[in-house]
C-alpha cells in the first residue's frame, strides 16, 4: 500500500472514528485540549507506521490505544497538566459520588454523553454550538463558520472561549441528571441538526453534501430517540432528517449537477425513510407541545407525500411556515415561506415577500436568497434584473455544483435577453 492509499484509508477511518475517538479520550482524561492533541498525535503515528505495517484490522481501536499511550507520555512529561487532569477527575468524582444515573444505560455512546456535556448552560449558546461542531462533528473552523453564517475569526473565538470556560469553571464531563434534561435537550438537538444540515447541503467543496455527516447526525438522532422516547422534539428532529435525507439519491444527476426539488425523479426517493419519518411526524405533533422540528418535519412530509410539485399542498405548507415563524422567527424561515407563497399565489406575491427581506444581514451572503429572487424575476420576464440576482448568487455560492447550476440559469437568462434584443433590433 503506497502513501496515498494509506492516507485515503486513514482519512476514511478518521472520518468514521473521529468523534468516537475524541469522546472516549475526553471521558477518560476530562480535558478537551489534551484529547484533541493526542488524537492528532495518533493520526501522525498512523501515517508513519501504517505504510510499513499495513492498516490494522481494527483501525479505530489502534488509534485509541495509540492516543492513550501518547496521553500517558504527555502527562508524564508535563506534571502541571497531569495535576490539572487529576484535579478535574477528583472534582468529577466528588460531584458524582457513585450514584447511579438512569440515563447511563440509555446513553451508552460516549459521543452523546459528550454532546450533553458540551451543552452545559454555563456556556454561551453560540459557543456551545461552535465547540460541538468542531470537536464532535469534526468540522474545520472554516466549516463551522459557514454552517453558522459567521466569519472564521468569530468561529475560532467561540471555540477557544468555550474551551477556556470549561477549563476555568471545571465543568464536569458527565451525563445530565433527569431534572437537567429540559435545558440540555434543545441544545443537543440544535447541534445534531447543524451537523445534518452541513452534511446535506455542504458549505464548500466539490460535492453538494457530505454523507458521512448526515450518517453521523442520523445515528445521533436514533440514539437520542432510544434514550428519550417521550420527547416530542426528538421524534420531530429524527423525522425531519429522515424525510429530507430520503431525497438524497434524486438531488443530483449522473454528472453530479444539482436537480431541484420540482424536477427530481421521486421514484428515487427512499420510501423506507419516508414511511418512518411520517410515522414520527404524527407522534411528534401529537406529543402535547409542538416544537419547530416537528413543524419542519410536517412540511417535509407534505413534500415527500406529493407525487409532484404541482400537486403539493402549498396552502398547508404556507400555514405551517406561519406557525414556524411564531416558534422560531428568522430570515431563513421567512425566505422559505416566501418561496412557498410564490408556489401558492404566483411569482408576483412571492417576490413582494422576498423584497421585504432585502435588508436582512444574515441573507447578504446566503446564495438561496438572490437565487430565489432571480427565479421569480425570470418567471415574470424581468430578465435583466434576474441576471443581476443570478450573478449575486454566483458570487456567494460555495460549492461547485451550486455554481454550475447558477451559471446554467444565468446562461438561460442571457439567452432570453439576446433574443429580446434581436427582436427589438428588427
Amino acid at each position: 500500500m503506497n502513501d496515498s492509499e494509506v492516507r485515503r484509508a486513514l482519512d476514511s477511518v478518521f472520518r468514521a472514528e473521529r468523534s468516537i475517538l475524541l469522546a472516549s479520550l475526553v471521558q477518560r482524561y476530562r480535558d478537551l485540549d489534551l484529547a484533541e492533541e493526542v488524537a492528532s498525535d495518533a493520526i501522525e503515528s498512523a501515517l508513519k507506521h501504517w505504510p510499513v505495517d499495513g492498516v490494522p484490522v481494527r483501525p479505530g481501536a489502534w488509534l485509541l490505544t495509540t492516543a492513550r499511550r501518547k496521553a500517558v507520555d504527555r502527562l508524564r512529561r508535563d506534571q502541571s497538566l497531569a495535576a490539572k487532569v487529576g484535579v478535574l477527575q477528583a472534582d468529577t468524582d466528588r460531584s458524582e459520588p457513585n450514584r447511579p444515573n438512569p440515563l447511563d444505560d440509555a446513553l451508552p455512546d460516549d459521543r452523546l454523553q459528550l454532546f450533553f456535556a458540551c451543552a452545559h448552560p454555563a456556556l454561551a449558546a453560540g459557543d456551545r454550538l461552535a465547540l460541538t461542531l468542531r470537536c464532535l462533528a469534526g468540522l474545520t473552523t472554516g466549516e463551522v463558520a459557514r454552517a453558522l453564517l459567521i466569519p472564521p475569526a468569530t468561529a475560532a473565538q467561540r471555540i477557544v472561549r468555550a474551551k477556556n470556560k470549561i477549563r476555568a469553571a471545571r465543568i464536569p464531563f458527565r451525563l445530565p441528571s433527569p431534572d437537567e434534561l429540559a435545558d440540555r435537550v434543545p441544545m443537543v438537538l440544535e447541534v445534531v441538526y447543524s451537523i445534518f444540515t452541513e452534511g446535506y447541503s455542504a458549505t464548500s467543496g466539490e460535492s453538494i453534501g457530505r454523507i458521512d455527516l448526515t450518517a453521523e447526525a442520523l445515528g445521533m438522532g436514533r440514539l437520542l430517540r432510544t434514550a428519550l422516547p417521550t420527547e416530542p422534539e426528538v421524534a420531530g428532529l429524527l423525522a425531519l432528517m429522515l424525510l429530507v435525507e430520503a431525497r438524497r439519491d434524486a438531488r443530483t444527476g449522473p454528472d453530479g449537477d444539482i436537480v431541484l426539488l420540482a424536477d427530481q425523479d421521486r421514484r428515487l426517493w427512499n420510501t423506507a425513510f419516508i414511511a418512518d419519518g411520517t410515522t414520527l411526524v404524527v407522534e411528534a405533533l401529537g406529543g402535547g407541545r409542538t416544537g419547530p422540528y416537528a413543524v419542519q418535519a410536517a412540511i417535509a412530509a407534505l413534500h415527500d407525500e406529493s407525487p409532484d410539485s404541482d400537486s403539493t399542498d402549498w396552502p398547508q405548507i404556507v400555514a405551517l411556515y406561519d406557525v414556524l415563524m411564531t416558534l422560531t422567527p428568522s430570515a431563513i424561515v421567512a425566505l422559505n415561506r416566501a418561496v412557498a407563497v410564490a408556489m401558492r399565489d404566483g411569482p408576483g406575491p412571492g417576490l413582494r415577500e422576498l423584497d421585504r427581506l432585502a435588508d436582512e444581514a444574515s441573507l447578504r451572503r446566503y446564495h438561496p436568497y438572490p437565487m430565489a429572487r432571480a427565479d421569480l424575476l425570470q418567471q415574470l420576464d424581468r430578465f435583466e434584473e434576474a441576471a443581476v440576482d443570478y450573478r449575486r448568487a454566483l458570487d456567494v455560492a460555495r460549492t461547485a455544483p451550486e455554481k454550475r447550476l447558477l451559471r446554467r440559469r444565468l446562461e438561460e437568462v442571457n439567452t432570453r435577453l439576446a433574443q429580446a434584443d434581436r427582436i427589438t433590433s428588427t
